[in-house]
């Protein structure tokens, strides 16, 4: 099996979906539209520079799913696809997939961000692995709270180590893709490192480890 990784925020995707569908529950005014956008605004760039605090911003973003049926949640998150996220998804990115699907690599979404959101958005690349935040549900309500260890900066190697004890799988001949320095520790742990549209610090790194640099824009 040779893994072919993927994140998806500025990835995969032409933005952010975690953002994004904050930005949604603002504009519906399913949340305090002026605290809430506040508050996303100030993860996301938390975010971007490094310092977020992935335990907190999981308990800040899934709130409003517990407040909620299954069912409304997901009725909005149709819409949200359909207005949010289909139009980021760029034919370079569908091309990506296509590409390492037609070798037969086996294809995974490794994402902070949590599966509620992102799973539908995994079906849509045709993409059958995902290893997402995963928010607490029971008896088919979300609580609010998070469950597990966050896909985040180490913790996504730390998720990825269990699926491949789980599926007696090496990192042998792996790909993983990423714009972001957060994904530093899982860059350096596949075979072919790839950069995505980077940020700057990582831009910079990718260029002193002579890794690849493609545009998925």
């Amino acid at each position: 099996m040779t893994l072919a990784l993927f994140d998806l925020d500025n990835t995969l995707l032409n933005g952010d979906s975690d953002y994004l569908w904050g930005e949604f529950l603002v504009e519906r005014e399913i949340v305090d539209a002026v605290e809430y956008k506040r508050c996303n605004q100030q993860f996301y760039d938390q975010y971007k520079r490094g310092t977020l605090d992935i335990n907190e911003f999981l308990r800040f973003s899934l709130k409003p799913l517990s407040l909620y049926s299954m069912d409304q949640l997901l009725q909005w998150h149709q819409a949200f696809m359909k207005e949010k996220i289909i139009p980021l998804m760029t034919e370079k990115s569908k091309s990506l997939v296509e590409s390492h699907r037609a070798q037969q690599h086996t294809l995974m979404i490794i994402t902070a961000t949590n599966r509620f959101i992102t799973e539908p958005i995994a079906k849509s690349f045709g993409i059958p692995n995902l290893l997402a935040s995963e928010p607490e549900l029971i008896n088919n309500r979300y609580t609010g709270k998070p469950t597990g260890v966050p896909c985040f900066q180490q913790g996504k190697i730390t998720r990825l180590m269990q699926w491949l004890e789980h599926h007696d799988e090496t990192l042998e001949g792996s790909w993983f893709y990423s714009d972001s320095y957060n994904d530093l520790p899982m860059l350096e742990i596949v075979s072919h490192p790839v950069v995505v549209n980077p940020d700057e610090r990582l831009a910079q790194h990718a260029k002193q480890m002579n890794w690849d640099l493609v545009s998925l824009l």
